[in-house]
């Protein structure tokens, strides 16, 4: 699964998730892209998910770039803790996601399959998105 391999600080506050994305929200390497239509945090997890449907569907044809990284440390205090005695430890990464977003793109695969494949992955994901292609009928870049 994706994580750090080092970071600064071990824990991180869990911030506001306002605003849209005006990086990364637009197609740069591939045919089609899976875009985020709202805000939310996607474990690292839930990307290894979405990744592996997409590559088994398009049978290790055509190119996948994930273009979200989960560089976010998510904090739990063990289950029947009384609360106090300081922050709890990392649990989990995950990738802060604001609406716009693209989070998978891909090429080299045919049209219907790609489209297919990237509604296989957006089911392992637990916010909602929209298929994007090049030049295609959604108007994308």
């Amino acid at each position: 699964m994706l994580a750090p391999k080092k970071v600064k600080y071990r824990k991180m506050q869990k911030g506001r998730r306002r605003g849209t994305a005006w990086r990364g929200s637009s197609l740069a390497f591939g045919e089609f892209g899976l875009q985020a239509t709202a805000r939310g945090w996607l474990s690292a997890r839930e990307i290894e998910a979405a990744r592996v449907a997409l590559t088994r569907h398009i049978k290790r044809g055509g190119r996948v770039w994930v273009r979200v990284f989960p560089d976010k440390p998510l904090t739990k205090k063990p289950a029947e803790t009384r609360m106090g005695k300081g922050k709890g430890s990392p649990e989990m990464w995950v990738a802060v996601v604001k609406p716009g977003r693209m989070l998978f793109e891909m090429e080299g695969v045919v049209p219907e399959i790609g489209r297919q494949a990237l509604r296989l992955a957006a089911n392992k994901l637990s916010i909602p998105t929209q298929v994007l292609e090049r030049g295609g009928a959604h108007g994308a870049a």
